[in-house]
């Protein structure tokens, strides 16, 4: 409101309550910002499940491979003892000149 005093113009002031709800609102922006992050982020509390489920399918992965290698330290153990076994040997040389016997049934197994 403006009033004129004697050839003077002034104002009156209210007092406003906009500056009062600035650091409520500046604190609501950071909480919903970080929390958001804290949830979704990089290292949030989603990815962390996500990466505990990863991590335990590559467990298993590894168990598997694990095995698989035992397996061929233990076929070729069989070969280096100095005294090679003959089914061994007959394995490996018919895989080698691709040969069987007549009374024989071959099972092709994929390479991995």
């Amino acid at each position: 409101m403006w009033f004129r005093r004697s050839n003077l113009w002034t104002r009156q002031h209210r007092k406003r309550r906009t500056g009062a709800l600035i650091v409520p609102a500046i604190t609501a922006a950071f909480l919903a910002y970080f929390g958001f992050h804290a949830f979704h982020g990089e290292f949030g509390i989603y990815n962390s499940h996500r990466l505990d489920a990863r991590a335990a399918a590559v467990k298993e992965q590894l168990a598997g491979i694990k095995a698989e290698r035992e397996e061929l330290e233990q076929r070729v153990q069989l070969l280096h003892d100095g005294t090679i076994e003959k089914d061994m040997l007959d394995e490996q040389a018919r895989r080698a000149l691709n040969l069987s016997r007549e009374d024989e049934v071959t099972i092709y197994r994929p390479v991995h």
